[in-house]
């Protein structure tokens, strides 16, 4: 595990993978066979359950429980205090565990904090998810959601900034100068920055 902190409180069982370059801070718990990538951060806290996959570049903030069948790609950012869950109908007596569900992060999304993840939703890439949040359904690319249960109030950039689209279905990210083309329900990239010209 090449240049990999782990903190001495953290518990780390055999059989899991941990990527070079990872951060594991104080009191976490890395269960058997899941996946944490190259340069991910895990604060302080922080419980990641067997066949958890977790891509490169993965932070994941204080006090988040990651159960089995959450699938985060890279560039995901994960707030304090999110909460996951796994099975829709959980009971003590009842053993569900067949019933779990697969809950899939993509690329460059943000979960704030004190949002909770029903499980089964795949949140698209660079989404994000407000604070407080309660998300039971599909979240689409770029979109921000907000409230209980969350709603669709807007779109965002790769860097997290509001889009503010013209009537030609054109807006700019005001931070990387990136284009983004609104169409058909969804949002699309169509350059990395604003082409200028003499």
């Amino acid at each position: 595990m090449e240049n990999t902190m782990i903190h001495e409180t953290a518990v780390v069982d055999e059989g899991s993978i941990i990527g070079k370059g990872t951060k594991i801070w104080h009191f976490c718990h890395i269960m058997e066979k899941c996946k944490i990538g190259e340069n991910c951060i895990l604060g302080q806290n922080v419980m990641v359950s067997s066949r958890v996959v977790l891509g490169n570049n993965v932070k994941v903030q204080n006090n988040v429980s990651l159960y089995n069948g959450v699938i985060c790609e890279d560039d995901v950012f994960i707030g304090p205090s999110a909460v996951f869950t796994n099975v829709i109908n959980p009971r003590s007596a009842i053993n569900r565990k067949h019933l779990y569900q697969n809950t899939i992060i993509r690329k460059g999304a943000t979960i704030g904090a004190n949002s909770t993840i029903i499980c089964g939703v795949e949140i698209g890439e660079y989404a994000f998810v407000g604070a407080g949040a309660v998300v039971t359904q599909d979240v689409k690319p770029y979109s921000l959601v907000v409230g209980v249960s969350a709603i669709h109030i807007g779109w965002v950039s790769e860097f997290g900034h509001r889009l503010k689209f013209g009537v030609d279905g054109i807006a700019t990210c005001p931070e990387s100068g990136a284009v983004y083309l609104f169409e058909d329900e969804k949002v699309i990239k169509i350059t990395d920055k604003i082409l200028q010209y003499d």
